[in-house]
Protein backbone atom coordinates (compact mmCIF):
# COMPACT_ATOMS: atom_id res chain seq x y z
CA UNK A 1 0.00 0.00 0.00
CA UNK A 2 2.88 2.36 0.79
CA UNK A 3 4.27 1.86 -2.70
CA UNK A 4 0.89 2.70 -4.25
CA UNK A 5 0.80 6.01 -2.39
CA UNK A 6 4.46 6.85 -2.99
CA UNK A 7 3.94 6.60 -6.76
CA UNK A 8 1.43 9.45 -6.58
CA UNK A 9 4.08 11.84 -5.30
CA UNK A 10 6.73 11.18 -7.93
CA UNK A 11 7.68 13.86 -10.44
CA UNK A 12 7.77 11.29 -13.24
CA UNK A 13 4.10 10.39 -12.76
CA UNK A 14 2.83 13.95 -13.01
CA UNK A 15 5.14 14.89 -15.86
CA UNK A 16 4.01 11.79 -17.77
CA UNK A 17 0.36 12.58 -17.01
CA UNK A 18 0.67 16.02 -18.58
CA UNK A 19 2.27 14.53 -21.69
CA UNK A 20 -0.47 11.92 -22.00
CA UNK A 21 -3.11 14.61 -21.45
CA UNK A 22 -1.88 16.92 -24.22
CA UNK A 23 -3.61 15.25 -27.20
CA UNK A 24 -6.74 14.86 -25.05
CA UNK A 25 -6.71 18.58 -24.26
CA UNK A 26 -6.53 19.57 -27.93
CA UNK A 27 -9.24 17.14 -29.01
CA UNK A 28 -11.54 17.77 -26.04
CA UNK A 29 -11.41 21.52 -26.64
CA UNK A 30 -12.26 20.88 -30.29
CA UNK A 31 -15.23 18.66 -29.43
CA UNK A 32 -16.38 21.12 -26.78
CA UNK A 33 -16.33 24.02 -29.24
CA UNK A 34 -18.42 22.05 -31.74
CA UNK A 35 -20.96 21.05 -29.11
CA UNK A 36 -21.28 24.52 -27.60
CA UNK A 37 -22.43 25.61 -31.05
CA UNK A 38 -24.94 22.73 -31.17
CA UNK A 39 -23.06 20.18 -33.33
CA UNK A 40 -21.96 16.74 -32.17
CA UNK A 41 -18.75 15.79 -33.98
CA UNK A 42 -18.25 12.03 -33.89
CA UNK A 43 -15.64 12.36 -36.60
CA UNK A 44 -13.09 13.08 -33.88
CA UNK A 45 -11.42 9.66 -33.90
CA UNK A 46 -10.83 9.73 -37.65
CA UNK A 47 -9.76 13.38 -37.67
CA UNK A 48 -7.19 12.71 -34.96
CA UNK A 49 -5.88 9.73 -36.94
CA UNK A 50 -5.59 11.75 -40.13
CA UNK A 51 -3.93 14.63 -38.26
CA UNK A 52 -1.40 12.23 -36.79
CA UNK A 53 -0.63 10.78 -40.22
CA UNK A 54 -0.53 13.94 -42.33
CA UNK A 55 1.46 15.94 -39.77
CA UNK A 56 4.05 13.18 -39.58
CA UNK A 57 4.09 12.72 -43.35
CA UNK A 58 4.69 16.44 -43.94
CA UNK A 59 7.72 16.35 -41.64
CA UNK A 60 8.91 13.07 -43.14
CA UNK A 61 8.79 14.71 -46.58
CA UNK A 62 11.02 17.56 -45.42
CA UNK A 63 8.80 20.15 -43.69
CA UNK A 64 9.69 21.48 -40.25
CA UNK A 65 7.73 20.40 -37.18
CA UNK A 66 5.54 23.50 -36.89
CA UNK A 67 4.64 23.23 -40.57
CA UNK A 68 3.59 19.65 -39.87
CA UNK A 69 1.28 20.86 -37.10
CA UNK A 70 -0.19 23.53 -39.39
CA UNK A 71 -0.75 21.00 -42.19
CA UNK A 72 -2.54 18.72 -39.73
CA UNK A 73 -4.73 21.59 -38.52
CA UNK A 74 -5.66 22.59 -42.09
CA UNK A 75 -6.58 19.02 -42.99
CA UNK A 76 -8.63 18.75 -39.81
CA UNK A 77 -10.40 21.97 -40.77
CA UNK A 78 -11.17 20.45 -44.19
CA UNK A 79 -12.83 17.45 -42.56
CA UNK A 80 -14.70 19.85 -40.31
CA UNK A 81 -15.94 21.70 -43.38
CA UNK A 82 -17.15 18.40 -44.82
CA UNK A 83 -18.89 17.46 -41.59
CA UNK A 84 -20.54 20.86 -41.25
CA UNK A 85 -21.68 20.69 -44.87
CA UNK A 86 -23.47 17.43 -44.13
CA UNK A 87 -24.72 18.09 -40.61
CA UNK A 88 -25.24 21.87 -40.60
CA UNK A 89 -25.99 22.96 -44.16
CA UNK A 90 -27.89 19.85 -45.26
CA UNK A 91 -29.23 19.09 -41.79
CA UNK A 92 -28.37 15.37 -41.94
CA UNK A 93 -28.00 13.23 -38.83
CA UNK A 94 -25.00 14.44 -36.87
CA UNK A 95 -24.38 10.90 -35.59
CA UNK A 96 -24.29 9.35 -39.04
CA UNK A 97 -22.27 12.18 -40.59
CA UNK A 98 -19.71 12.05 -37.78
CA UNK A 99 -19.27 8.29 -37.91
CA UNK A 100 -18.93 8.54 -41.68
CA UNK A 101 -16.16 11.12 -41.25
CA UNK A 102 -14.37 8.81 -38.80
CA UNK A 103 -14.51 5.85 -41.19
CA UNK A 104 -13.49 7.96 -44.18
CA UNK A 105 -10.64 9.81 -42.45
CA UNK A 106 -9.24 6.68 -40.81
CA UNK A 107 -9.28 4.70 -44.06
CA UNK A 108 -7.83 7.61 -46.04
CA UNK A 109 -5.04 7.95 -43.49
CA UNK A 110 -3.92 4.37 -43.97
CA UNK A 111 -4.29 4.58 -47.75
CA UNK A 112 -2.16 7.73 -48.09
CA UNK A 113 0.40 6.42 -45.60
CA UNK A 114 0.87 3.21 -47.55
CA UNK A 115 1.13 5.11 -50.84
CA UNK A 116 3.88 7.29 -49.40
CA UNK A 117 5.61 4.68 -47.24
CA UNK A 118 5.80 1.10 -48.54
CA UNK A 119 5.46 -1.75 -46.06
CA UNK A 120 8.62 -2.02 -43.94
CA UNK A 121 9.66 -4.04 -40.95
CA UNK A 122 10.37 -0.91 -38.93
CA UNK A 123 8.27 2.24 -39.51
CA UNK A 124 10.36 5.25 -40.58
CA UNK A 125 10.83 7.99 -37.99
CA UNK A 126 11.24 11.76 -37.77
CA UNK A 127 12.94 13.98 -35.20
CA UNK A 128 10.09 15.00 -32.84
CA UNK A 129 9.59 18.09 -30.70
CA UNK A 130 11.98 18.18 -27.76
CA UNK A 131 11.15 19.50 -24.28
CA UNK A 132 11.61 23.23 -23.80
CA UNK A 133 12.57 23.82 -20.15
CA UNK A 134 11.51 27.28 -19.00
CA UNK A 135 14.50 29.04 -17.42
CA UNK A 136 14.38 29.18 -13.60
CA UNK A 137 10.81 27.82 -13.44
CA UNK A 138 11.88 24.35 -14.59
CA UNK A 139 14.22 24.15 -11.58
CA UNK A 140 11.36 24.42 -9.07
CA UNK A 141 10.80 21.21 -7.06
CA UNK A 142 8.02 18.93 -8.40
CA UNK A 143 6.14 21.62 -10.33
CA UNK A 144 9.19 22.58 -12.40
CA UNK A 145 9.83 19.24 -14.14
CA UNK A 146 6.07 18.62 -14.34
CA UNK A 147 4.82 21.87 -15.82
CA UNK A 148 7.83 23.76 -17.15
CA UNK A 149 9.85 21.03 -18.88
CA UNK A 150 7.37 20.01 -21.54
CA UNK A 151 7.32 20.22 -25.34
CA UNK A 152 6.00 23.42 -26.96
CA UNK A 153 2.78 21.67 -28.03
CA UNK A 154 1.93 20.98 -24.39
CA UNK A 155 2.39 24.65 -23.56
CA UNK A 156 0.20 25.52 -26.55
CA UNK A 157 -2.54 23.15 -25.37
CA UNK A 158 -2.60 24.76 -21.92
CA UNK A 159 -2.72 28.26 -23.40
CA UNK A 160 -5.53 27.28 -25.76
CA UNK A 161 -7.59 25.91 -22.86
CA UNK A 162 -7.29 29.22 -21.01
CA UNK A 163 -7.93 31.20 -24.21
CA UNK A 164 -11.06 29.21 -25.05
CA UNK A 165 -12.42 29.69 -21.53
CA UNK A 166 -11.96 33.43 -21.92
CA UNK A 167 -13.38 33.59 -25.44
CA UNK A 168 -16.49 31.55 -24.67
CA UNK A 169 -17.32 33.39 -21.46
CA UNK A 170 -16.00 36.93 -21.98
CA UNK A 171 -16.27 37.87 -25.64
CA UNK A 172 -19.09 38.61 -28.12
CA UNK A 173 -18.08 35.73 -30.38
CA UNK A 174 -18.22 33.36 -27.41
CA UNK A 175 -21.69 34.64 -26.56
CA UNK A 176 -22.76 34.09 -30.17
CA UNK A 177 -21.51 30.50 -30.06
CA UNK A 178 -23.28 29.81 -26.78
CA UNK A 179 -26.56 31.33 -27.97
CA UNK A 180 -26.40 29.29 -31.16
CA UNK A 181 -25.92 26.12 -29.13
CA UNK A 182 -28.84 26.96 -26.88
CA UNK A 183 -31.34 28.50 -29.30
CA UNK A 184 -30.23 29.23 -32.88
CA UNK A 185 -33.57 30.89 -33.65
CA UNK A 186 -32.94 33.41 -30.87
CA UNK A 187 -29.50 34.00 -32.36
CA UNK A 188 -31.12 34.60 -35.75
CA UNK A 189 -33.50 37.09 -34.15
CA UNK A 190 -30.47 39.02 -32.89
CA UNK A 191 -29.13 39.35 -36.43
CA UNK A 192 -26.62 36.50 -36.17
CA UNK A 193 -26.13 33.75 -38.73
CA UNK A 194 -26.40 30.42 -36.84
CA UNK A 195 -25.31 28.39 -39.87
CA UNK A 196 -22.10 30.39 -40.30
CA UNK A 197 -21.41 30.24 -36.56
CA UNK A 198 -21.88 26.47 -36.48
CA UNK A 199 -19.69 25.97 -39.54
CA UNK A 200 -16.96 28.13 -38.03
CA UNK A 201 -17.12 26.25 -34.72
CA UNK A 202 -16.97 22.83 -36.37
CA UNK A 203 -14.10 23.82 -38.69
CA UNK A 204 -12.08 25.32 -35.83
CA UNK A 205 -12.89 22.45 -33.48
CA UNK A 206 -11.87 19.88 -36.08
CA UNK A 207 -8.56 21.69 -36.60
CA UNK A 208 -7.89 21.36 -32.86
CA UNK A 209 -8.72 17.64 -33.00
CA UNK A 210 -6.20 17.13 -35.80
CA UNK A 211 -3.56 19.00 -33.79
CA UNK A 212 -4.17 16.53 -30.97
CA UNK A 213 -3.45 13.74 -33.42
CA UNK A 214 -0.34 15.51 -34.71
CA UNK A 215 1.01 15.65 -31.16
CA UNK A 216 1.11 11.86 -31.07
CA UNK A 217 3.44 11.57 -34.05
CA UNK A 218 5.44 14.79 -33.68
CA UNK A 219 6.00 14.91 -29.92
CA UNK A 220 4.84 11.80 -28.03
CA UNK A 221 6.27 9.42 -30.65
CA UNK A 222 8.27 9.86 -33.84
CA UNK A 223 6.46 7.58 -36.29
CA UNK A 224 2.93 6.75 -37.43
CA UNK A 225 0.90 3.57 -37.24
CA UNK A 226 -2.83 3.38 -38.06
CA UNK A 227 -4.09 2.35 -34.61
CA UNK A 228 -2.09 4.85 -32.58
CA UNK A 229 -5.07 7.03 -31.57
CA UNK A 230 -6.51 4.00 -29.72
CA UNK A 231 -9.92 5.39 -28.88
CA UNK A 232 -8.71 8.72 -27.52
CA UNK A 233 -11.34 10.47 -29.64
CA UNK A 234 -14.17 8.65 -27.91
CA UNK A 235 -12.61 9.43 -24.53
CA UNK A 236 -12.67 13.12 -25.47
CA UNK A 237 -16.39 12.95 -26.27
CA UNK A 238 -16.94 11.63 -22.74
CA UNK A 239 -14.62 14.27 -21.27
CA UNK A 240 -16.80 17.03 -22.75
CA UNK A 241 -19.76 15.71 -20.74
CA UNK A 242 -17.55 15.31 -17.67
CA UNK A 243 -16.47 18.93 -18.11
CA UNK A 244 -20.08 20.14 -18.38
CA UNK A 245 -19.05 21.91 -21.61
CA UNK A 246 -16.60 24.18 -19.77
CA UNK A 247 -13.00 24.51 -21.03
CA UNK A 248 -11.48 24.73 -17.55
CA UNK A 249 -13.16 21.52 -16.47
CA UNK A 250 -12.18 19.94 -19.78
CA UNK A 251 -8.53 20.67 -19.00
CA UNK A 252 -8.84 19.13 -15.54
CA UNK A 253 -10.74 16.12 -16.91
CA UNK A 254 -8.06 15.41 -19.52
CA UNK A 255 -5.33 15.61 -16.90
CA UNK A 256 -7.32 13.37 -14.54
CA UNK A 257 -7.76 10.67 -17.19
CA UNK A 258 -4.09 10.94 -18.15
CA UNK A 259 -3.11 10.63 -14.49
CA UNK A 260 -5.07 7.38 -14.25
CA UNK A 261 -3.34 6.16 -17.40
CA UNK A 262 0.14 7.10 -16.21
CA UNK A 263 -0.60 5.52 -12.83
CA UNK A 264 -1.66 2.20 -14.32
CA UNK A 265 1.54 2.06 -16.39
CA UNK A 266 3.58 2.31 -13.21
CA UNK A 267 1.40 -0.25 -11.47
CA UNK A 268 2.10 -2.64 -14.35
CA UNK A 269 5.82 -2.13 -13.82
CA UNK A 270 5.67 -2.71 -10.07
CA UNK A 271 2.94 -5.34 -9.79
CA UNK A 272 2.56 -6.72 -13.32
CA UNK A 273 3.80 -10.18 -12.36
CA UNK A 274 1.21 -10.63 -9.62
CA UNK A 275 -1.85 -9.16 -11.39
CA UNK A 276 -2.96 -9.63 -15.03
CA UNK A 277 -1.95 -6.55 -17.02
CA UNK A 278 -5.47 -6.28 -18.51
CA UNK A 279 -6.76 -5.14 -15.13
CA UNK A 280 -4.30 -2.26 -15.15
CA UNK A 281 -5.32 -1.29 -18.70
CA UNK A 282 -8.95 -1.15 -17.54
CA UNK A 283 -8.19 1.12 -14.59
CA UNK A 284 -8.23 4.58 -16.28
CA UNK A 285 -11.42 3.76 -18.19
CA UNK A 286 -13.25 2.35 -15.17
CA UNK A 287 -12.32 5.33 -13.02
CA UNK A 288 -13.27 7.70 -15.83
CA UNK A 289 -16.67 6.03 -16.23
CA UNK A 290 -17.30 6.41 -12.50
CA UNK A 291 -16.31 10.09 -12.62
CA UNK A 292 -18.43 10.60 -15.74
CA UNK A 293 -21.51 9.06 -14.12
CA UNK A 294 -21.12 11.24 -11.04
CA UNK A 295 -20.54 14.47 -12.96
CA UNK A 296 -23.05 13.90 -15.79
CA UNK A 297 -25.97 14.09 -13.38
CA UNK A 298 -25.22 17.76 -12.94
CA UNK A 299 -24.40 18.44 -16.59
CA UNK A 300 -26.49 21.00 -18.46
CA UNK A 301 -26.52 19.96 -22.11
CA UNK A 302 -26.71 22.75 -24.73
CA UNK A 303 -30.40 22.69 -25.62
CA UNK A 304 -29.88 22.80 -29.39
CA UNK A 305 -27.21 20.10 -29.42
CA UNK A 306 -27.81 17.64 -32.30
CA UNK A 307 -30.85 19.62 -33.46
CA UNK A 308 -30.63 20.76 -37.10
CA UNK A 309 -31.26 24.43 -37.76
CA UNK A 310 -33.18 25.63 -40.79
CA UNK A 311 -33.45 29.31 -41.45
CA UNK A 312 -36.90 30.77 -40.96
CA UNK A 313 -38.38 27.85 -39.02
CA UNK A 314 -40.01 28.40 -35.68
CA UNK A 315 -37.93 27.33 -32.68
Amino acid sequence: MTDLIDILFTTGLWSSALRIATPLIFATLGALLCERAGVLNLGIEGIMTFGAMIGWLAVFMGADLWTGVIVAALCGAAFGLLHSGLAVVLGLSQHVAGLGITLFASSLSYYIFRLAVPVQGTPPTVEPFQPWPVPFLSDLPLIGPTLFSQTPLTYLALVLALAMAYILNRTPIGLAIRITGENPHAAEAQGLNPIAIRIGAVVTGSALMAMGGAYLTLAAFNSFFPTMVQGRGWVCIALVVFAMWRPGRALLGAILFALFDAYQLRLQTNFGKAVPYQLFLMLPYVLSIVALVVMSRKAKVPRALMKPYRRGERG
